[in-house]
């Protein structure tokens, strides 16, 4: 017989068993996203709080506090992983850490490019005249630029019969040009316009500094065009030649320097420390000559240009002059060539090829990753590639194939002053018994019609779907994405564009079904695009 205390106990309420004492062990350490995190939460608060808490409805506060909670983790481990993947090459994605990163191993993202073109000048004259002259002053002139409206500056020059260009990066003195004479006007051909203001600055280094610099005043600083010349002292007066690092200075009494660019394309400009390039002396004057502007805005279409401009006309059989006749100048072809800056695919592509090169060019990919980051003293770059003769009598002569870029998505044939200074930047680093032969890379155009199919409800969207499928592609076709004897595979066209166009459901290119093959000195460029859409 069992008797009554008269105290009632019940098992229904119990303390927490042992194992949830650590708790610890509830939180599940993977979660990184806000789904997750949420249901991490909930969990948790189930177990540990199964009596004071059990409204998980959304509308309850309660649940609002887990989301916000979660919302939290989610956004700092979302930049976890960026900073992460920012520490790497291959991973990351802003300009910042790409332009920091290979800035560590000496290599430097380029700057903007500036837009050239062939030009004429014609004036009308009843003289015999042979030549024609343009002023100093008369050499520079400013339209609008046909993409943002903003404010152009051009500079004349004087094409050589070589293909070569008089005076590049200066605008200093007349430049005198023969002519055609026919039907009353006199027509000077031989002439080139590059984009950009020229600026010249002077001043004197005055302090003890072991490595002197100078900031540039002006930017965008127009990549390679910096000329400096120094007077003073007997040993460090003269020219200075633009490196691409002080370090490739062979000694102390080098006379180089180093252009480095800040996010907005500042430039300053580095001399050596007399160890590693010379050093100024103090009381030394400068003087630097640079170009700023560059850019895509200076690609304008063939006589897009209509300047008036005065120029001196000179008497075929006597050395009489006729001043201040009135011309008018036009740009005979296509201005190209104007490019933004170095983009981040561009530069996660060659920067570790030029870097390994150590400014020497032994291997086939050394010469690759040199023609690929080189830059003429007007800006121009190119994309190459490098084979060698199978001849064994050959073996030493290098193939080096080569197109200049008109702009992100179109090549050119190489003119031949780029050719020249390419040969001359290759000349002093490569092996002695190397022979290196510029060759013409081969354009094949390719046009393209896609079909989109997408769902009925974006109908009203559907233009706009449209014309982020075409910017797609075009990235795709970006000429820094692009390579010497890479095939055109139409599934990884399509998968580009779906990953990045959510709105799309499927695509698929209509006039192409297998994958186009080239040869390894061919680089396909897309042509004419067509894209259409199915509802459904």
């Amino acid at each position: 017989m069992v008797a009554f205390s008269g105290t009632v106990q019940s098992d229904y309420l119990k303390f927490l068993p042992t194992e949830l004492d650590n708790k610890i062990k509830l939180i599940d350490f993977a979660a990184g996203d806000f789904t997750t995190f949420k249901e991490t939460l909930t969990n948790y608060v189930k177990a540990t709080f199964p009596l004071d808490y059990n409204n998980f409805e959304s509308s309850d506060f309660g649940v609002l506090l887990i989301e916000l909670m979660s919302a939290i983790g989610h956004i700092q481990s979302n930049k976890a992983d960026f900073l992460a993947n920012e520490n790497y090459l291959a991973t990351a994605r802003s300009r910042d850490s790409v332009k920091r990163l290979l800035e560590l191993v000496g290599v430097r993202m380029k700057g903007p490019i500036s837009a050239a073109a062939n030009a004429q000048i014609q004036a009308n004259t009843t003289e015999d005249v042979s030549s024609m002259t343009i002023p100093e002053a008369n050499r520079t002139f400013i339209i609008n630029s046909p993409e943002d409206g903003g404010a152009l500056t051009y500079t004349l020059y004087k094409l050589n019969n070589d293909g070569t260009i008089d005076g590049l990066g200066s605008s200093d003195g007349d430049i005198t040009v023969d002519v055609d004479v026919a039907a009353g006007v006199a027509t000077a051909s031989s002439l080139v316009i590059q984009e950009g203001a020229l600026v010249i600055e002077t001043g004197i280094f005055r302090t003890a500094d072991s490595v002197k610099s100078v900031e540039l005043q002006q930017s965008p600083y127009v990549e390679k065009s910096a000329q400096i010349f120094i007077t003073g002292s007997t040993d460090t007066k003269g020219a200075y030649t633009e490196e691409d690092n002080l370090y490739f200075a062979s000694g102390g009494t080098d006379k180089i320097f180093q252009v480095t660019t800040d996010e907005n394309f500042v430039a300053s400009i580095l001399f050596g420390d007399n160890s590693i390039g010379l050093s100024p002396a103090v009381g030394d004057r400068y003087t630097i000559a640079y170009r700023v502007g560059g850019g895509t805005r200076g690609n304008v279409a063939e006589s897009f240009i209509n300047a008036p401009v005065e120029v001196t006309l000179n008497e075929r059989t006597s050395t009489r002059t006729f001043s201040n006749q009135p011309g008018t100048l036009e740009n005979t072809s296509v201005a190209t060539g104007g490019r933004n800056a170095e983009t981040i695919d561009s530069a996660k592509r060659y920067g570790p090829l030029y870097f390994r090169s150590q400014d020497r060019l032994v291997t086939l990919e050394d010469y690759k990753g040199h023609a690929n980051s080189f830059a003429s003293n007007y800006g121009s770059t190119g994309k190459a590639s490098a084979s060698v003769r199978r001849a064994y009598c050959s073996a030493n002569i290098i193939d080096l194939f080569v197109l200049e870029k008109a702009s992100d998505t179109q090549l050119r044939r190489a003119t031949q002053e780029f050719k020249k200074q390419l040969l001359e930047s290759i000349d002093n680093k490569k092996m002695l018994t190397d022979e290196i032969v510029v060759v013409d890379g081969l354009i094949r155009t390719m046009d393209l019609f896609l079909v989109l199919t997408i769902d009925d409800n974006f109908k009203i969207s559907q233009n706009q779907i449209i014309q982020s499928a075409r910017d797609l592609t075009q990235r795709y076709f970006n000429v820094d994405n692009t390579d010497f004897g890479e095939p055109f595979v139409p599934e990884d066209l399509v998968r580009f564009i779906l990953d990045n166009e959510p709105n799309i459901r499927f695509a698929r290119v209509d006039n192409v079904d297998s994958t186009i093959k080239v040869g390894f000195n061919e680089v396909i460029q897309l042509n004419n695009l067509n894209i259409t859409a199915d509802l459904v």
